[in-house]
């Protein structure tokens, strides 16, 4: 929809379907939709170029927590990368429809972590995923803390670091709405309504700072923290649309150890 490309997934069409990608032209183009789809957009490219980084440092184990239709794995440039989705056993038999109905292939770099949150842990699915812990891996988790309490997302990143003190972790997570001015709550309380009539009501919100002295705490020495003025600094810059991430409803952290 918005030229040129923030993030470029030749799959993520093919993945949502026929039907879907012909309601693409009719999606809104209002000031608030294209925010938001510009924060997903430069979230997805955050992230991979984060990886990026990482694997110019050595790493060659990439974990995608909550993967959904994320589409890497599949489109992975990278021949000595193994790629690990964690996710619900539901949700990853639901992919592995999607995928074959597409003609899209699983590549042998590619494993799956079925993980049922209600019983296990991360851990346990990687474990089970032949995993290697003594190697550093870099993790994804995108779209997921603002749906969990803060201290289930504050102990997952503890785990990723003590799993390995040289791993790393690229997200995003949402402010509260007291730090928020009126365009911001505004949003925000639409979006909440939103996600709550779906049964998935937001719960996560961190203060920068803060979240930031955690991160510190725990073990990560390599703290990137990027609010909407550093996010369009890097993805928006020079654009002849006005395409862009606005206010402070979402951020994006990436943070890895020694």
């Amino acid at each position: 929809m918005d030229r040129p490309l923030v993030f470029d997934d030749p799959l993520a069409v093919r993945i949502i379907g026929e039907r879907a990608a012909a309601n693409l032209p009719e999606q809104p183009r209002n000031f608030v939709a294209a925010r938001f789809r510009a924060f997903m957009a430069a979230r997805s490219r955050f992230a991979e170029d984060e990886l990026a980084d990482a694997i110019a440092r050595g790493t060659r184990q990439y974990v995608i927590l909550g993967a959904g239709l994320d589409s890497f794995a599949y489109r992975n440039p990278y021949p000595d990368l193994r790629v690990f989705e964690v996710d619900h056993p539901a949700t990853q038999a639901w992919k592995k429809k999607r995928l074959a109905q597409t003609g899209i292939e699983i590549p042998a770099s590619m494993t799956f972590a079925p993980v049922d949150f209600d019983r296990e842990t991360f851990e346990d699915g990687l474990h089970a995923a032949n995993f290697d812990e003594s190697e550093p891996a870099f993790f994804s988790w995108l779209g997921v803390t603002m749906y969990l309490e803060p201290p289930i997302v504050l102990a997952t990143l503890r785990s990723i670091i003590e799993l390995n003190r040289a791993n790393g972790v690229a997200f995003d997570y949402a402010v509260p709405r007291e730090s928020l001015g009126i365009i911001g709550k505004l949003a925000l309380d639409r979006l909440s309504r939103r996600v709550e009539r779906t049964g998935e009501p937001f719960r996560g919100f961190f203060e920068s700072s803060a979240l930031v002295k955690s991160l510190r705490e725990m073990g990560y020495v390599h703290v990137n923290d990027l609010g909407a003025e550093e996010i369009n600094a890097r993805y928006f810059a020079g654009r002849v649309d006005g395409l862009r991430v606005s206010g402070r409803v979402g951020r994006m952290l990436s943070a890895r150890g020694g």
